[in-house]
């Protein structure tokens, strides 16, 4: 299966639309993420203006010659100085999930943000109850660096934040590895 990154455009926002608020989705996202047609236009526009600063990315497969759009992924410059990003907004259709297309779109991000961007350091932060982005995060390379004791209201009660880290030579020696 093949698998792509592109940055969103404003006809993507129905798309966007309906993966932010899908049942299966809303109740792991940040709560600060996008959910409304306007965000995600402005969100965008954003990434397309200043692609250095921020980026929302499809995640397309390739399907009977065609491609398709599959999942969302994002970044944000979170610190200038230090060259760092945070990562955050991935989701995956459930109609694609299982392929693990999203460790093979986090690799891709990871290479354009790290190798093409020149990016220090990958950040990512989820929920101590979202097991599958804390597996994934691990599959696809990031380090756990630590936990966020209770710090987020969601879903009424307090939840951690487990936090991964992601550095050019972590990349680097996860392919050495692998080839």
């Amino acid at each position: 299966m093949k698998v792509r990154l592109r940055r969103a455009e404003p006809a993507d926002v129905d798309f966007l639309l309906e993966l932010a608020t899908h049942e299966s989705v809303d109740p792991y996202m940040s709560v600060a993420r996008a959910r409304d047609r306007e965000s995600l236009l402005d969100e965008i526009e954003r990434s397309n203006l200043e692609p250095q600063e921020s980026g929302r990315f499809l995640i397309e497969v390739e399907e009977d010659g065609g491609w398709l759009r599959a999942g969302t992924m994002a970044f944000k410059l979170s610190n200038r100085r230090n060259r760092i990003v945070s990562l955050g907004g991935l989701a995956v259709h459930p109609r694609f999930r299982g392929r693990r297309l999203a460790d093979e779109a986090a690799r891709l991000l990871q290479r354009h943000l790290l190798f093409e961007l020149d990016y220090h350091r990958l950040e990512l932060e989820c929920y101590g109850f979202n097991e599958g982005a804390i597996r994934h995060a691990e599959r696809a390379g990031f380090v756990r660096e630590g936990v966020k004791r209770k710090a987020y209201w969601r879903h009424g009660g307090w939840t951690d934040g487990v936090v991964f880290g992601l550095l050019k030579e972590d990349l680097e020696k996860a392919e050495a590895r692998s080839s």
